[in-house]
């Protein structure tokens, strides 16, 4: 089975997401529903997640806005994908 989780984003834009927003922004596959963007992220960063919000890119790629709660921060997330 494909996974759901296929890359990060790492713009500058997206970094400043993370940290004034808690937010990481994450390429999924087109097929993938919230829930299970949701689940899969939680399983595999071992945090919880608040809310999913999901967008078609311009350049036809489904990207997530993960939104972490508060006593999760989203720079430890992107410390340990190498993003900053």
């Amino acid at each position: 089975m494909e996974s759901v989780l296929q890359y990060p984003i790492a713009t500058e834009k997206a970094l400043n997401i993370a940290e004034s927003g808690n937010t990481i922004i994450y390429v999924v596959a087109y097929s993938s529903g919230k829930s299970a963007i949701k689940k899969e992220f939680e399983e595999m960063f071992k945090v919880r997640v608040e809310r999913v919000n999901t967008v078609i890119g311009p350049d036809n790629t489904k990207r997530a806005y993960i939104k972490l709660r508060k006593e999760f921060p989203a720079s430890d997330i992107a410390k340990k994908l190498k993003l900053v």
